[in-house]
Protein backbone atom coordinates (compact mmCIF):
# COMPACT_ATOMS: atom_id res chain seq x y z
CA UNK A 1 0.00 0.00 0.00
CA UNK A 2 1.23 3.49 -0.81
CA UNK A 3 2.46 5.41 2.24
CA UNK A 4 0.05 8.26 3.07
CA UNK A 5 1.12 11.85 3.45
CA UNK A 6 0.86 13.27 6.98
CA UNK A 7 -1.27 16.42 7.07
CA UNK A 8 -0.97 17.12 10.80
CA UNK A 9 0.40 20.56 11.54
CA UNK A 10 0.51 21.03 15.29
CA UNK A 11 2.44 24.29 15.16
CA UNK A 12 -0.14 25.84 12.84
CA UNK A 13 -3.01 24.75 15.09
CA UNK A 14 -1.26 26.13 18.19
CA UNK A 15 -0.79 29.45 16.39
CA UNK A 16 -4.46 29.43 15.36
CA UNK A 17 -5.67 28.82 18.91
CA UNK A 18 -3.38 31.55 20.24
CA UNK A 19 -5.10 34.02 17.90
CA UNK A 20 -8.62 32.71 18.65
CA UNK A 21 -8.42 31.15 22.15
CA UNK A 22 -12.16 30.39 22.27
CA UNK A 23 -11.98 28.00 19.33
CA UNK A 24 -13.67 24.63 20.02
CA UNK A 25 -12.73 21.17 18.80
CA UNK A 26 -15.84 20.78 16.66
CA UNK A 27 -15.53 24.16 14.95
CA UNK A 28 -12.96 26.57 13.58
CA UNK A 29 -13.08 30.09 12.17
CA UNK A 30 -12.21 31.60 8.85
CA UNK A 31 -10.30 34.87 8.61
CA UNK A 32 -13.56 36.83 8.88
CA UNK A 33 -14.44 35.08 12.12
CA UNK A 34 -17.25 32.94 10.69
CA UNK A 35 -17.77 29.58 12.37
CA UNK A 36 -17.09 26.50 10.22
CA UNK A 37 -18.12 23.04 11.37
CA UNK A 38 -15.97 19.95 11.16
CA UNK A 39 -17.13 16.98 9.13
CA UNK A 40 -18.32 14.52 11.79
CA UNK A 41 -20.47 16.99 13.77
CA UNK A 42 -21.97 18.27 10.51
CA UNK A 43 -22.91 14.73 9.48
CA UNK A 44 -24.33 13.93 12.91
CA UNK A 45 -26.50 17.03 12.58
CA UNK A 46 -27.95 15.42 9.43
CA UNK A 47 -28.62 12.19 11.40
CA UNK A 48 -26.11 10.17 9.38
CA UNK A 49 -25.47 6.72 10.96
CA UNK A 50 -22.09 6.28 12.65
CA UNK A 51 -21.02 3.43 10.36
CA UNK A 52 -21.72 5.58 7.28
CA UNK A 53 -19.79 8.49 8.84
CA UNK A 54 -16.84 6.12 9.30
CA UNK A 55 -17.02 5.05 5.67
CA UNK A 56 -17.22 8.67 4.47
CA UNK A 57 -14.16 9.54 6.56
CA UNK A 58 -12.32 6.57 5.00
CA UNK A 59 -13.18 7.81 1.49
CA UNK A 60 -12.00 11.30 2.38
CA UNK A 61 -8.72 9.96 3.71
CA UNK A 62 -8.07 8.68 0.19
CA UNK A 63 -9.01 12.03 -1.37
CA UNK A 64 -6.59 13.91 0.90
CA UNK A 65 -3.80 11.65 -0.28
CA UNK A 66 -4.89 12.08 -3.92
CA UNK A 67 -4.96 15.85 -3.44
CA UNK A 68 -1.34 15.73 -2.27
CA UNK A 69 -0.27 13.45 -5.12
CA UNK A 70 -1.95 15.75 -7.66
CA UNK A 71 -0.14 18.79 -6.25
CA UNK A 72 3.19 16.94 -6.44
CA UNK A 73 2.63 15.19 -9.78
CA UNK A 74 5.18 17.25 -11.72
CA UNK A 75 7.82 16.66 -9.05
CA UNK A 76 6.98 13.01 -8.48
CA UNK A 77 7.08 11.72 -12.06
CA UNK A 78 3.32 11.20 -12.26
CA UNK A 79 2.58 13.27 -15.35
CA UNK A 80 1.64 11.74 -18.69
CA UNK A 81 0.02 8.47 -19.74
CA UNK A 82 0.75 4.81 -19.17
CA UNK A 83 0.81 2.26 -21.98
CA UNK A 84 -2.39 0.66 -20.71
CA UNK A 85 -6.11 1.13 -21.40
CA UNK A 86 -8.94 0.73 -18.91
CA UNK A 87 -12.15 -1.23 -19.49
CA UNK A 88 -13.57 1.82 -21.29
CA UNK A 89 -10.83 1.62 -23.93
CA UNK A 90 -9.34 4.88 -22.63
CA UNK A 91 -5.60 5.34 -22.21
CA UNK A 92 -4.86 5.63 -18.50
CA UNK A 93 -2.96 8.53 -17.03
CA UNK A 94 -0.36 7.71 -14.39
CA UNK A 95 -2.40 9.59 -11.81
CA UNK A 96 -5.50 7.56 -12.79
CA UNK A 97 -3.70 4.40 -11.74
CA UNK A 98 -2.32 5.89 -8.51
CA UNK A 99 -5.70 7.34 -7.50
CA UNK A 100 -7.48 4.07 -8.21
CA UNK A 101 -5.00 2.04 -6.17
CA UNK A 102 -5.28 4.45 -3.26
CA UNK A 103 -9.06 4.17 -3.23
CA UNK A 104 -8.98 0.40 -3.55
CA UNK A 105 -6.42 -0.09 -0.79
CA UNK A 106 -8.06 2.21 1.72
CA UNK A 107 -11.64 1.05 1.12
CA UNK A 108 -10.96 -2.69 0.97
CA UNK A 109 -8.86 -2.58 4.16
CA UNK A 110 -11.49 -0.58 6.05
CA UNK A 111 -13.95 -3.42 6.66
CA UNK A 112 -16.86 -1.08 5.90
CA UNK A 113 -17.47 -2.12 2.28
CA UNK A 114 -18.71 -5.37 0.83
CA UNK A 115 -17.44 -4.47 -2.65
CA UNK A 116 -16.26 -1.59 -4.80
CA UNK A 117 -16.61 -0.69 -8.47
CA UNK A 118 -14.39 1.76 -10.30
CA UNK A 119 -14.03 3.31 -13.73
CA UNK A 120 -10.56 1.77 -13.81
CA UNK A 121 -11.62 -1.81 -12.92
CA UNK A 122 -13.08 -4.36 -15.33
CA UNK A 123 -15.65 -5.55 -12.80
CA UNK A 124 -16.45 -5.14 -9.11
CA UNK A 125 -13.82 -6.01 -6.48
CA UNK A 126 -14.88 -7.97 -3.40
CA UNK A 127 -14.31 -6.55 0.07
CA UNK A 128 -15.58 -7.73 3.45
CA UNK A 129 -18.43 -10.27 3.26
CA UNK A 130 -20.05 -8.51 6.21
CA UNK A 131 -19.58 -4.97 4.94
CA UNK A 132 -22.76 -2.87 5.02
CA UNK A 133 -22.08 -0.71 1.97
CA UNK A 134 -20.92 -0.80 -1.64
CA UNK A 135 -19.02 2.11 -3.22
CA UNK A 136 -18.77 3.15 -6.88
CA UNK A 137 -16.21 5.76 -7.85
CA UNK A 138 -14.36 7.56 -10.59
CA UNK A 139 -10.98 8.04 -8.91
CA UNK A 140 -9.89 10.92 -11.16
CA UNK A 141 -12.52 12.56 -13.33
CA UNK A 142 -11.24 14.86 -16.09
CA UNK A 143 -7.79 13.27 -16.18
CA UNK A 144 -7.21 14.72 -19.66
CA UNK A 145 -6.77 18.01 -17.78
CA UNK A 146 -3.86 16.73 -15.68
CA UNK A 147 -1.10 17.69 -18.08
CA UNK A 148 -2.42 21.27 -18.41
CA UNK A 149 -2.84 21.76 -14.64
CA UNK A 150 -6.60 22.29 -14.93
CA UNK A 151 -9.52 21.10 -12.78
CA UNK A 152 -9.88 17.40 -11.96
CA UNK A 153 -11.72 15.56 -9.21
CA UNK A 154 -12.95 12.35 -7.58
CA UNK A 155 -16.61 11.25 -7.75
CA UNK A 156 -18.17 8.65 -5.43
CA UNK A 157 -21.53 7.00 -4.77
CA UNK A 158 -22.56 4.83 -1.81
CA UNK A 159 -25.39 2.29 -1.68
CA UNK A 160 -26.33 -0.19 1.03
CA UNK A 161 -25.07 -3.70 0.28
CA UNK A 162 -27.95 -6.07 -0.52
CA UNK A 163 -28.39 -8.99 1.85
CA UNK A 164 -27.97 -12.54 0.64
CA UNK A 165 -25.47 -11.75 -2.12
CA UNK A 166 -21.81 -12.72 -2.21
CA UNK A 167 -19.16 -9.98 -2.04
CA UNK A 168 -17.85 -11.06 -5.46
CA UNK A 169 -21.23 -10.72 -7.19
CA UNK A 170 -21.22 -7.59 -9.41
CA UNK A 171 -25.04 -7.68 -9.58
CA UNK A 172 -25.02 -5.97 -6.17
CA UNK A 173 -24.34 -2.75 -8.03
CA UNK A 174 -27.51 -2.97 -10.12
CA UNK A 175 -29.33 -0.48 -7.91
CA UNK A 176 -31.03 2.70 -9.09
CA UNK A 177 -29.61 6.06 -8.08
CA UNK A 178 -32.66 6.76 -5.93
CA UNK A 179 -31.27 4.19 -3.48
CA UNK A 180 -28.01 6.05 -2.88
CA UNK A 181 -27.32 6.85 0.78
CA UNK A 182 -24.48 9.26 0.01
CA UNK A 183 -22.87 10.84 -3.04
CA UNK A 184 -20.24 13.45 -3.60
CA UNK A 185 -17.16 14.67 -5.36
CA UNK A 186 -13.86 16.22 -4.36
CA UNK A 187 -12.57 18.98 -6.60
CA UNK A 188 -8.78 19.48 -6.75
CA UNK A 189 -8.46 23.16 -7.59
CA UNK A 190 -7.10 26.29 -5.86
CA UNK A 191 -8.58 24.66 -2.76
CA UNK A 192 -9.55 21.02 -2.29
CA UNK A 193 -13.34 21.10 -1.97
CA UNK A 194 -15.78 18.36 -1.02
CA UNK A 195 -19.37 18.58 -2.25
CA UNK A 196 -21.57 15.93 -0.64
CA UNK A 197 -25.11 14.90 0.19
CA UNK A 198 -26.55 12.19 2.41
CA UNK A 199 -30.11 13.11 1.46
CA UNK A 200 -30.43 16.18 3.68
CA UNK A 201 -29.24 18.85 1.28
CA UNK A 202 -26.05 19.44 -0.69
CA UNK A 203 -23.21 20.92 1.36
CA UNK A 204 -19.78 22.41 0.57
CA UNK A 205 -16.69 21.50 2.59
CA UNK A 206 -13.10 22.71 2.18
CA UNK A 207 -9.96 20.81 3.17
CA UNK A 208 -8.15 22.71 5.93
CA UNK A 209 -4.53 21.65 5.61
CA UNK A 210 -3.64 23.04 9.07
CA UNK A 211 -5.27 20.01 10.68
CA UNK A 212 -6.01 17.78 7.70
CA UNK A 213 -9.79 17.80 7.95
CA UNK A 214 -12.71 18.97 5.84
CA UNK A 215 -14.68 21.95 7.22
CA UNK A 216 -18.29 22.74 6.35
CA UNK A 217 -18.32 26.14 4.65
CA UNK A 218 -21.82 26.23 3.09
CA UNK A 219 -24.90 24.23 4.01
CA UNK A 220 -27.89 23.55 1.72
CA UNK A 221 -26.52 24.97 -1.51
CA UNK A 222 -29.28 25.87 -3.96
CA UNK A 223 -29.01 25.95 -7.77
CA UNK A 224 -30.67 29.09 -9.20
CA UNK A 225 -33.81 28.09 -11.11
CA UNK A 226 -32.94 30.26 -14.14
CA UNK A 227 -29.66 30.80 -15.96
CA UNK A 228 -27.89 32.30 -18.95
CA UNK A 229 -24.96 29.83 -19.06
CA UNK A 230 -24.63 26.47 -20.74
CA UNK A 231 -21.89 23.84 -20.86
CA UNK A 232 -21.62 21.37 -23.72
CA UNK A 233 -18.91 19.94 -25.97
CA UNK A 234 -19.73 21.92 -29.13
CA UNK A 235 -17.30 19.90 -31.25
CA UNK A 236 -19.92 17.11 -31.29
CA UNK A 237 -22.77 19.32 -32.47
CA UNK A 238 -23.10 17.74 -35.91
CA UNK A 239 -23.63 14.30 -34.27
CA UNK A 240 -26.47 15.33 -31.93
CA UNK A 241 -30.14 14.53 -32.33
CA UNK A 242 -32.14 17.30 -34.07
CA UNK A 243 -33.84 18.27 -30.79
CA UNK A 244 -30.55 19.09 -29.04
CA UNK A 245 -29.20 20.83 -32.13
CA UNK A 246 -32.29 23.05 -32.25
CA UNK A 247 -32.08 23.80 -28.52
CA UNK A 248 -28.42 24.86 -28.61
CA UNK A 249 -28.93 26.81 -31.84
CA UNK A 250 -31.62 28.86 -30.09
CA UNK A 251 -29.24 29.51 -27.18
CA UNK A 252 -26.63 30.81 -29.61
CA UNK A 253 -29.16 33.18 -31.22
CA UNK A 254 -29.41 34.96 -27.87
CA UNK A 255 -31.68 37.98 -27.66
CA UNK A 256 -32.28 37.85 -31.45
CA UNK A 257 -33.84 34.38 -31.19
CA UNK A 258 -36.85 32.74 -29.52
CA UNK A 259 -35.18 32.67 -26.08
CA UNK A 260 -34.92 36.49 -26.12
CA UNK A 261 -31.82 36.58 -23.90
CA UNK A 262 -28.09 36.09 -24.36
CA UNK A 263 -26.29 32.97 -23.13
CA UNK A 264 -22.62 32.39 -22.35
CA UNK A 265 -20.95 29.04 -22.99
CA UNK A 266 -18.53 27.51 -20.48
CA UNK A 267 -16.70 24.19 -20.88
CA UNK A 268 -14.04 22.81 -18.52
CA UNK A 269 -13.99 19.26 -19.97
CA UNK A 270 -14.20 17.70 -16.51
CA UNK A 271 -17.65 16.86 -15.21
CA UNK A 272 -16.68 17.78 -11.63
CA UNK A 273 -15.68 21.28 -12.73
CA UNK A 274 -18.71 21.93 -14.91
CA UNK A 275 -21.16 20.61 -12.31
CA UNK A 276 -19.45 22.61 -9.57
CA UNK A 277 -19.99 25.80 -11.55
CA UNK A 278 -23.68 24.90 -11.93
CA UNK A 279 -23.98 24.39 -8.16
CA UNK A 280 -22.23 27.70 -7.47
CA UNK A 281 -24.07 29.99 -9.89
CA UNK A 282 -26.54 28.00 -11.97
CA UNK A 283 -26.40 26.82 -15.56
CA UNK A 284 -27.16 23.79 -17.67
CA UNK A 285 -24.66 21.00 -18.39
CA UNK A 286 -25.31 18.32 -20.95
CA UNK A 287 -23.58 15.43 -22.63
CA UNK A 288 -26.35 14.40 -25.02
CA UNK A 289 -26.82 11.33 -27.15
CA UNK A 290 -24.81 11.45 -30.39
CA UNK A 291 -24.04 9.33 -33.45
CA UNK A 292 -20.27 9.82 -33.43
CA UNK A 293 -19.85 6.17 -32.48
CA UNK A 294 -22.99 4.24 -33.33
CA UNK A 295 -22.05 1.46 -30.89
CA UNK A 296 -21.58 4.02 -28.08
CA UNK A 297 -24.21 6.78 -28.25
CA UNK A 298 -23.57 8.02 -24.70
CA UNK A 299 -20.44 9.34 -22.97
CA UNK A 300 -20.99 9.49 -19.21
CA UNK A 301 -21.22 6.48 -16.90
CA UNK A 302 -24.38 5.98 -14.85
CA UNK A 303 -23.03 4.42 -11.65
CA UNK A 304 -20.11 6.68 -10.78
CA UNK A 305 -20.77 9.87 -12.77
CA UNK A 306 -24.44 10.49 -13.59
CA UNK A 307 -26.06 9.02 -10.46
CA UNK A 308 -23.93 10.79 -7.83
CA UNK A 309 -24.17 14.11 -9.70
CA UNK A 310 -27.93 13.65 -10.03
CA UNK A 311 -28.26 13.14 -6.26
CA UNK A 312 -26.24 16.31 -5.59
CA UNK A 313 -28.10 18.43 -8.13
CA UNK A 314 -31.57 17.29 -7.05
CA UNK A 315 -30.74 17.89 -3.39
CA UNK A 316 -29.77 21.43 -4.42
CA UNK A 317 -33.09 22.07 -6.17
CA UNK A 318 -31.97 21.36 -9.73
CA UNK A 319 -32.93 18.68 -12.24
CA UNK A 320 -30.86 15.82 -13.68
CA UNK A 321 -32.43 13.84 -16.50
CA UNK A 322 -32.02 12.19 -19.85
CA UNK A 323 -34.26 13.29 -22.73
CA UNK A 324 -36.61 10.48 -21.64
CA UNK A 325 -36.75 10.68 -17.86
CA UNK A 326 -35.13 11.03 -14.43
CA UNK A 327 -31.60 9.64 -14.23
CA UNK A 328 -31.93 8.33 -10.67
CA UNK A 329 -34.88 6.14 -11.71
CA UNK A 330 -32.81 4.19 -14.26
CA UNK A 331 -32.35 0.53 -13.31
CA UNK A 332 -28.71 -0.28 -14.15
CA UNK A 333 -27.86 -3.21 -16.39
CA UNK A 334 -24.08 -3.14 -15.91
CA UNK A 335 -21.40 -1.43 -13.83
CA UNK A 336 -20.06 0.61 -16.73
CA UNK A 337 -23.42 1.50 -18.33
CA UNK A 338 -23.44 4.88 -20.09
CA UNK A 339 -26.29 7.39 -20.22
CA UNK A 340 -27.30 10.73 -21.67
CA UNK A 341 -27.09 13.59 -19.13
CA UNK A 342 -28.94 16.91 -18.96
CA UNK A 343 -28.62 18.66 -15.60
CA UNK A 344 -28.73 22.06 -13.95
CA UNK A 345 -31.11 24.94 -13.28
CA UNK A 346 -34.67 23.65 -13.12
CA UNK A 347 -36.35 25.99 -15.59
CA UNK A 348 -33.53 25.69 -18.14
CA UNK A 349 -33.54 21.89 -18.03
CA UNK A 350 -37.30 22.01 -18.54
CA UNK A 351 -36.80 24.37 -21.48
CA UNK A 352 -34.33 21.92 -23.02
CA UNK A 353 -36.73 18.99 -22.55
CA UNK A 354 -39.52 20.93 -24.27
CA UNK A 355 -37.61 20.52 -27.56
CA UNK A 356 -38.07 16.73 -27.30
CA UNK A 357 -41.87 16.90 -27.08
Amino acid sequence: MLKPYNYDNTDAMQKLTSIWPNIKYTTTLNYLGNKMQRLAPALREDNVPLDLISLIKTILAATKEISFRVSQAHLGGLMGSTLDENIQGEVQKKLDVVANELFKDILLESGFVKAISSEEEDTSVAGDEYGKYIVSFDPLDGSSNIDINSLIGTIFSIHKAPEGMSADDPDMFKQAGNKQVCAGYVLYGPSTMLVMTTGSGTHFYVLDRTHGGYLLVERNVQVPTETQEFAVNMSNQRFWQPEMQNYVSDLLLGDTGPRAKNFNMRWIAAMVGDVHRVLCRGGIFTYPMDTKKTEQPYKLRLMYEANPMAFLIEQAGGLCVTSKGRIMDIEPTSIHQRVEVILGSKKEVEACLSYYK
